[in-house]
């Protein structure tokens, strides 16, 4: 097995530390491991907590770019597989997408007491030694090889590639399956991903909601504009809310990039507006500015939704997923299914200025970072349980 390489502050590698990390007195070895660390969205600002938490620990992933992910983890050992030398970009990483499950498992975590993997897609499979306590933050199981199987495969027009797609996501659902037993404890971040583990892995997991920094948002003034913040990919359904607002001619804001940013844009009207990935503060202004914010697809949890109501602004969100736990009805927003006719039917019924930006932000402080905190702590500490009592039971 290739030894995985560390990385320097910018993002090359630099010579591997030793492989069995020196035992400290009294604490623990930790290492966090996440897919891939190429940009910032939700799942590495939940990343980022979990670095916050156990600052001392070694990180590990497949492909690092420090550009990409802002600078927000120079400074920390990065450890990476082979994959690295190919420097993939957030634009091409997933023409690699065959060889993360075996580029998972080069990454050498001997050594370590306690690893922390957080997984929407392969962390979750690293080999671990025996004595090792291996707890993984879920936030959904591969959606392209599970969830959105038959969604992928017919958006591909040519039938080698689906064929190739194909083979490839049924030789990662055996991994994945086979992943599953070797960790000792899953935390879902909502009912949903806790409800695709049991139904795709057969594990059972607690639910700790994303970690949410309420403390950038401050209600303030309110705009004409709606915005949406999302990564810019098919199965996000952007295209919904810009025919819709094509047709309904109010200004929409569109905070993210993507694969499907091109379409997007030649698709949309004269009032709507892509700006591209934002600084959290300019990202914050948007949002605290805007009537609302407009959800079009099922997410697991959807951190926007919470961000939108620690800002004071209501949600119109499609009806399902992680929504259904963040969104209160008729408080914080309101709910719609179907295509744009009904996405603008929801928007020109739906009264924001009724709303009371009070109520957001309360309902916004469920998810605080604390609560997370506390949460994921929590779980370690009933899965180092749970591995300490089975290994004092007689063989």
């Amino acid at each position: 097995m290739e030894v995985a390489s560390a990385t320097n502050h910018r993002g090359r590698p630099a010579p591997a530390r030793p492989r069995n990390p020196a035992p400290s007195r009294g604490h623990p070895r930790v290492a966090l491991v996440h897919d891939f660390l190429l940009d910032l969205r939700g799942a590495e600002r939940v990343f980022l907590e979990l670095c916050a938490m156990w600052p001392d620990a070694d990180i590990y992933t497949t492909v690092y770019n420090e550009p990409g992910t802002e600078g927000r983890f120079a400074g920390r050992q990065i450890h990476t597989s082979p994959l690295q030398r190919l420097r993939p970009s957030a634009r091409t990483f997933r023409l690699l997408l065959p060889l993360y499950p075996a580029a998972t498992e080069s990454l050498d975590l001997s050594g370590y007491d306690l690893v922390v993997s957080s997984s929407s897609a392969w962390a979750h499979g690293v080999i671990c030694n025996g004595s090792t306590v291996h707890v993984s933050y879920c936030h959904n199981p591969f959606r392209y090889a599970w969830s959105d199987h038959d969604e992928t495969l017919a958006r591909c027009h040519s039938r080698v590639v689906r064929e190739l797609l194909r083979a490839t996501f049924r030789y990662w659902r055996r991994w994945d399956r086979n992943a599953a037993r070797r960790t000792h404890r899953y935390v879902a971040n909502s009912r949903t991903t806790q409800f695709r583990l049991r139904t795709y892995f057969g594990r059972e997991a607690e639910i700790v909601h994303p970690p949410v920094e309420i403390g950038r948002f401050t209600p303030g003034p309110v705009d004409r504009h709606y915005v949406i913040v999302s990564e810019l990919m098919p199965h996000k359904r952007i295209d919904i809310a810009v025919e819709a607002f094509n047709q309904l001619r109010l200004p929409l804001i569109v905070i993210g990039d993507g694969p499907a940013v091109r379409a997007l844009r030649r698709q949309a009207g004269p009032t709507v507006d892509f700006v591209g990935r934002l600084t959290d503060e300019a990202t914050a202004q948007v949002m605290q500015s805007a009537r609302a914010l407009v959800m079009t697809s099922i997410e697991e949890f959807g951190i926007a939704a919470v961000e939108s109501q620690a800002a004071g602004r209501p949600v119109i969100a499609r009806h399902g997923g992680g929504a259904l736990e963040t969104v209160i009805e008729h408080v914080t927003g309101c709910f719609w299914s179907g295509g744009p006719a009904e996405l603008a039917r929801a928007v020109l019924e739906f009264d924001d200025a009724a709303i009371d930006p009070a109520a957001c932000v309360a309902s916004a402080a469920r998810f605080d970072v604390s609560t997370f905190r506390a949460g994921i702590r929590e779980q370690v500490a009933a899965a180092a349980a749970s591995v300490d009592a089975r290994a004092r039971v007689p063989g």
